[in-house]
């Protein structure tokens, strides 16, 4: 089953508090959300490939409430060990990349991460 916008229950005021210096703007509004979304720890998603099929993801990473703490994500496209990936960055900023998931779903588009952090992490892998 996959993820939609409707499965995401909103974070609660505490954990958005600690999170609000970061963000500005219309970011502010979807923060409950990214933050839900985060505490889950894991998502599957789907890659949109230009020109071809989309390959499926998962994505797992270590939970931490701290904005300024590390955490480390581990994505694995299409079930398949080989195609491994590792980040580590800052919790703040992971949150950030989860904004772009959280549009995806709220427009009813398959969850994906943004170009932007693929550029990161495979540039992550050099």
């Amino acid at each position: 089953m996959r993820l939609t916008f409707e499965d995401i229950q909103p974070a609660g005021k505490q954990d958005v508090g600690v999170y609000l210096p970061y963000y500005q703007g219309n970011k502010r509004a979807a923060l409950p959300y990214a933050i839900s979304l985060y505490k889950q720890g894991n998502l599957e998603g789907e890659r949109h490939i230009e020109g071809g099929e989309s390959i499926s993801f998962i994505a797992t990473w270590n939970v931490s409430m701290l904005p300024a703490d590390l955490t480390r994500c581990r994505l694995q496209f299409d079930g398949d060990a080989d195609l491994s990936y590792e980040i580590v960055m800052a919790t703040f900023e992971f949150v950030d990349f989860l904004f772009d998931v959280i549009v995806a779903l709220r427009n009813k588009r398959a969850p994906d991460f943004s170009k932007a952090f693929y550029r990161k992490l495979l540039r992550a892998e050099d």
